[in-house]
């Protein structure tokens, strides 16, 4: 595991990227208000929270993924996949509600699953093997679909997609989700291991750490959460959709590594990602307002998955001159 001192560099560049997460969303909020004084409006501070819900929920999950020090590129294609397995069981007169949503939350599961063993069992890189399966779960929501979108869902089902005393239920999920998550990661001694396994999983072996298992559950965690995502995306667009989902894995890994997570692993946290994540979606708020065509918002996008992957490389860079 690191040393005493490693530690404590990690811990500073962590809190160091939050605050600057933070001054940045200050700046960015003021420049906003002056440019369009109805970004702080409530409606569209609700659409806000309403539209990174999603990114949020796949963020906490690419988030535990990542502290591993492996990544998830098929979290785009298990949303797709999960939304049709879920709309398949939600029409109306069909099953009780939770069954869909069971539904769809246990095929991302059972992705995220094969993902972690291709990964921790066959020693297949993550970046490989994940790769295969953004391509197979497409693949299987294109299958399972006809490759047309899955419509005729329950009333039940699209009221995920609505609001409980004016907060959106999609925004409430991600709440839930991440409280559950933080908790664990401070508080189960699973969570612990991860960053043990993500700093050092040669020592983390040593200390008797099942590395192997925790890394499976972590991708398992990922899918389900990825499966979740999937059906709140189905229940706010009311129909399956094989299509659903291209590009937000590179999204969420944006958001996770601009919060403060290390793409080498070991450092990071749920905090970290929701700052990332809030930062992003008033990012493209903004660009809404300012009326900037979609296609160089692509543009914007890029430069922000870019710059954040380079500002993890030159903090870690730093990181390790301090330390020696």
């Amino acid at each position: 595991m690191p040393c005493p001192s490693e530690k404590t560099t990690r811990g500073r560049d962590f809190l160091a990227s939050r605050l600057g997460i933070v001054a940045a969303l200050v700046v960015l909020a003021v420049v906003l208000a002056v440019l369009k004084p109805n970004f702080l409006s409530a409606a569209n501070l609700l659409n806000v929270v309403r539209q990174v819900s999603i990114n949020g929920i796949l963020a906490v999950g690419v988030t535990v993924v990542l502290l591993t020090g492996g990544v998830d590129l098929s979290l785009g294609s298990v949303v797709a996949v999960s939304g049709v397995v879920a709309a398949h069981l939600a029409h109306p007169g069909g099953y009780p509600l939770l069954v869909p949503i069971a539904a769809g939350i246990l095929a991302g599961a059972a992705c995220g699953a094969v993902n972690g063993a291709v990964v921790t069992r066959c020693g297949v890189p993550s970046f490989i093997a994940t790769l295969g399966m953004m391509t197979a779960a497409r693949g299987l929501a294109l299958v399972l679909s006809d490759g047309r979108p899955v419509s005729n869902m329950s009333p039940a089902l699209t009221r995920l997609a609505g609001d409980v005393a004016g907060v959106p239920i999609p925004a409430l999920i991600l709440a839930a989700v991440a409280v559950a998550v933080a908790w664990t990661l401070k508080n189960v001694r699973w969570g612990r291991y991860l960053y043990a396994v993500g700093g050092n999983a040669q020592a983390a072996r040593a200390a008797g750490i099942r590395v192997r298992g925790v890394a499976f559950l972590a991708y398992a965690l990922c899918g389900a959460l990825a499966g979740l995502a999937g059906v709140v995306l189905a229940s706010r667009i009311t129909t399956g959709q094989p299509n659903a989902g291209v590009g937000y894995e590179l999204d969420a890994i944006a958001a996770v590594v601009i919060g403060g997570t290390r793409l080498s692993g070991g450092v990071g946290g749920v905090g970290g990602t929701l700052l990332g994540v809030l930062l992003m979606g008033v990012i493209g708020n903004g660009l809404d307002l300012l009326n900037v065509p979609s296609y160089y918002q692509q543009i914007v996008k890029g430069l922000i998955i870019v710059g954040a992957v380079w500002f993890d490389r030159c903090h870690q860079g730093a990181g390790k001159e301090r330390v020696e």
